[in-house]
């Protein structure tokens, strides 16, 4: 599903995000990307979403190697992965409907298909029935369920998350990692770069440990700071 081969990033101002990084992670698997702020979490998720390319190296997503990629060919590649930032970031003057219909539209769904798929995204974060509502009608657990429906309404073979609970309380941090996990139980491949290490041992599941741009080896430090990563 996902290689990084020997990756490393380096940003116009000079900063080295990433040196020298490899790992796979297989399909069907959910992973935790964890580190200090400024580890380079968010920088692997943005190379995987081909929001950036590497300096050097290579990543294979789905079988292709993105740096050999051309423009045209950027937009379908990235509808086949659901992105759920921390910050939400849904339209504010737009009901629920059309914020989670959004990559279907883009995408030139046809109407009745839309309705179809959001009703069904809805349902799956148990929001079915506030398609009407406004971002600011929810509470922030709601909205960041209602950016997690956008993320897999096109039915993506692989779902990243940054942060994804960095402004949540441990109950509804523990409901938002109980949904990722039940999307890896029906083969969606899942990512989730995360600096709480309360949820990494709740749920077992592999942990790739970032520190100053490359990947340590063993389990994650018992202790991190609660700072949310540098994008």
């Amino acid at each position: 599903m996902i290689t990084f081969d020997r990756v490393s990033k380096r940003y116009p101002n000079g900063r080295e995000a990433l040196t020298n990084v490899s790992f796979s992670v297989h399909s069907g698997e959910m992973v935790f990307l964890t580190g200090r702020s400024g580890a380079g979490k968010s920088t692997v998720l943005k190379l995987i979403a081909l929001l950036e390319r590497p300096t050097r190296g290579s990543v294979l997503v789905h079988g292709r190697n993105t740096n050999a990629l051309k423009s045209r060919h950027v937009a379908a590649f990235r509808r086949r992965i659901g992105v759920v930032f921390q910050d939400h970031r849904l339209l504010p003057d737009r009901p629920v409907f059309d914020n989670v219909a959004l990559p279907l539209a883009v995408a030139a769904t046809p109407l009745k298909e839309i309705d179809k798929r959001v009703r069904a995204a809805l349902d799956q974060v148990g929001l079915l029935g506030r398609e009407r509502s406004l971002p600011q009608e929810l509470s922030v657990g709601e909205q960041q369920r209602v950016g997690i429906a956008r993320a897999v309404v096109s039915k993506p073979p692989l779902l990243i998350a940054d942060e994804p609970t960095g402004n949540l309380d441990p109950d509804l941090s523990l409901e938002v990692m109980r949904l990722f996990r039940r999307f890896q139980d029906v083969g969606v491949t899942v990512i989730v770069a995360t600096h709480d290490l309360h949820l990494v041992r709740e749920f077992g599941q592999r942990v790739i440990v970032l520190e100053q741009g490359q990947v340590q080896g063993g389990a994650p430090p018992d202790t991190l700071p609660s700072l949310v990563a540098t994008r």
